[in-house]
């Protein structure tokens, strides 16, 4: 392959990825992730043993479960990953509309 060629190549690259938003996106995920592991660590570490207190249990939220016989329904594991779901959609939907990210994305013509 010819230098021109490549040359050709990375640009169309180049321009695909300004077009299609790949560098929002990718910054978008690792800032999700980051945020992601913040929030977790609020739920698993403040948010569930509040909760624990307030049912009157000593252990956090995702310890607790039912033992029917042999089997253990682990209902506070659930709970907590859906907290830890609430907070992160929470963080999401309220960050995007403080900042005002949703104004950013351009309509194609």
């Amino acid at each position: 392959m010819s230098a021109t060629i490549i040359k050709n190549q990375f640009q169309g690259f180049l321009e695909f990825v300004r077009q299609q938003g790949v560098v929002g996106l990718a910054v978008g995920f690792i800032l999700g992730g980051a945020v992601s592991k913040v929030v977790s660590s609020l739920v698993q570490d403040v948010i569930n043993p509040l909760i624990g207190i307030v049912i009157g249990r000593g252990e956090t939220l995702a310890a607790m479960k039912w033992t029917l016989g042999a089997v253990e329904v682990k209902w506070g594991s659930f709970m907590a990953v859906f907290v830890d779901f609430l907070v992160i959609a929470l963080v999401v939907y309220y960050g995007v509309k403080i900042i005002g990210l949703d104004r950013l994305d351009k309509k194609k013509s």
